[in-house]
């Protein structure tokens, strides 16, 4: 091509990128173009390299969207969903490219999952919302399954030092907005169920295997600082969750010592402040079991709060008792005169929130039927026996370092703390994304059979998962 020629395609092109830039310049001035604009520049680079940023970019969305409205968390509520679609897609094409990992008995029992819940969805009084909650459940499903494998598969110590840092900055992000009055997490029992179910397990793994002193002492710091979080939520199942995930963790990896410690050093502290002041004492003893054990309600039994939203689901479960009410639709019911159906949040506009079941269990139960719920319990069934070889694989080894314990010993009190509040299928809540993901992670990573009833030996491994003193193991 002649020199000239190409001198008038570049001047072309160049005035055709003015005009174009002059004409659409007032849509940059408008925050929700900009911000659009802001938002796909964001996914995309993500997208790019999505088995590092993407599963950051998913937690911070879902998080933003669960926050206070305050942090103008109402945008949140729809570009999550477009931001799952995205990672759901993608890491599907990325999967089937690289078939690093197969399919396995897990992946398929969530699939099925999702069937139950499109039949359930068809029978529904508004089945608009309940294939949406579908279309949901399956996006998070095909993503744990797809996606989300290949954000550790080769990088498990930088993915496990990646998620305590962040943990880290989320204590002290949600600290900062306490004082400023901004509730980060959502509502109280919102951040008692990241505390107790995430933030505490993860924590505690990752100050008993810090590197350094100061490491050592800044997760200490913030271990501290999550449980004064925990214990300002005033939640039974957050705390009692976190309770029972410290324990089963110090008892697995043998170090009840600690355990011994802490117990030690907070009857130490209540037995001086008994002293001390005893008056304020006594204040703080029934303040504490007024508000934490029985919020406020002496008069109605310890699970008084609890009673009610326990006996009208297993009255509607009787009223809908194979297929249920419709997945996620139990509450929605018939349009209100004068309302509009609110697709985003899938309630109608101007009537409040759902209906507390008291219960992950009850509540699927109740959206789906005694038939439909099947394949849920035999999910939860395999969820179960993974952390259960993963704590006797600990037990038997001692190992401290594996990625697979802080991830069973969410696994474990997320599946407590759901008796107690129904987060367990609901696909919007930053919980619920976070838990799935996490045991379709531990899948990959759990031991074999073979390793778990071994009697000697440790099982092998190509790496040390986490580059701190101690034994190395190698690959399977």
């Amino acid at each position: 091509m002649r020199p000239r020629i190409k001198i008038g395609l570049w001047v072309g092109a160049v005035l055709l990128a003015l005009l174009f830039v002059r004409r659409t310049l007032g849509y940059f001035s408008s925050p929700l173009y900009l911000g659009g604009l802001i938002l796909i520049e964001i996914i995309m680079a993500s997208l790019w390299h999505f088995e590092v940023a993407f599963f950051p970019l998913l937690m911070v969305v879902f998080l933003w969207a669960g926050s206070d409205p305050g942090l103008f968390a109402s945008p949140a509520m729809s570009i999550r969903w477009v931001v799952l679609v995205m990672g759901a897609s993608a890491g599907a094409l990325l999967w089937m490219r690289s078939r690093q990992r197969a399919l396995t008995a897990l992946h398929l029992a969530a699939f099925f999952c999702v069937a139950a819940a499109l039949a359930s969805a068809l029978i529904s009084a508004v089945p608009t919302i309940a294939l949406l909650k579908v279309v949901s459940l399956f996006l998070l499903f095909l993503y744990g399954s797809t996606g989300a494998r290949l954000a550790i598969v080769g990088r498990e110590a930088r993915f496990m030092r990646g998620l305590l840092l962040a943990s880290e900055v989320l204590v002290f992000l949600c600290v900062i907005g306490n004082f400023a009055g901004f509730s980060i997490l959502g509502n109280p029992n919102s951040m008692g169920a990241v505390m107790g179910v995430a933030i505490t397990p993860l924590l505690l793994w990752g100050f008993m295997v810090a590197q350094t002193r100061a490491e050592k002492h800044r997760r200490g710091a913030v271990l501290l600082l999550s449980g004064f979080l925990l214990y300002s939520s005033l939640s039974r199942a957050g705390l009692l969750a976190a309770a029972v995930a410290v324990v089963t963790l110090c008892v697995c990896l043998k170090r009840q010592r600690l355990l011994i410690q802490g117990a030690f050093f907070c009857v130490l502290f209540l037995a001086v402040a008994a002293v001390v002041r005893p008056d304020q004492f006594s204040d703080f003893v029934t303040a504490t079991t007024s508000n934490i054990l029985y919020k406020g309600k002496r008069e109605e039994g310890l699970l008084g709060s609890r009673r009610t939203p326990w006996e009208k689901s297993v009255a509607l479960i009787k009223e809908h008792p194979w297929l249920g009410s419709g997945f996620g639709t139990s509450d929605v019911g018939q349009a209100p005169a004068g309302k509009s159906l609110d697709l985003v949040r899938g309630l109608y506009t101007g009537e409040g929130a759902l209906r507390e079941h008291g219960s992950s269990y009850l509540a699927i139960t109740e959206y789906v039927g005694l038939v439909g719920v099947i394949p849920f319990a035999f999910l939860l069934f395999l969820v179960v026996r993974m952390i259960v070889q993963m704590f006797l694989w600990t037990r038997r080894t001692g190992n401290s370092y594996h990625p697979g314990i802080p991830m069973a010993m969410v696994l474990a009190a997320g599946l407590l703390h759901a008796f107690f509040e129904d987060w367990l299928f609901a696909v919007g809540y930053h919980l619920c994304v976070f838990f799935w993901t996490l045991a379709f992670l531990l899948r990959d990573l759990l031991p074999s059979p073979a390793e778990v009833s071994a009697r000697g030996g440790s099982p092998s491994w190509a790496r040390i998962l986490y580059p701190i003193p101690g034994p190395a193991v190698t690959n399977r």
